[in-house]
């Protein structure tokens, strides 16, 4: 999932863009705040997944071939909660 500023993402001179990853694997909802579960269907999203906001990184853009969908503010609230705590923002 990108988390970076649409400001970045929209250079093409800047490669870097930085994601959340996402898991399908139910165990990880058991790594506190920071693990944001998503239900299928979010953002195009074909089964249940989790973002692992504790493992924020950054991608080449060339590695991304297509966007998915778009997550519900609630959703991106909740995204944006387990920053947050990933980061010591609180």
């Amino acid at each position: 999932m990108v988390v970076s500023h649409d400001g970045f993402n929209q250079v093409e001179a800047w490669r870097s863009i930085i994601v959340v990853p996402l898991s399908t694997s139910p165990r990880q909802l058991r790594r506190g705040p920071t693990a944001v579960p998503l239900a299928k269907g979010a953002a195009g999203l074909r089964r249940e997944s989790v973002a692992l906001c504790h493992q924020v990184t950054t991608l080449d853009r060339g590695k991304l071939t297509e966007r998915t969908g778009r997550l519900s503010t609630p959703a991106l609230e909740r995204i944006d909660e387990g920053l947050r705590a990933a980061l010591a923002l609180l």
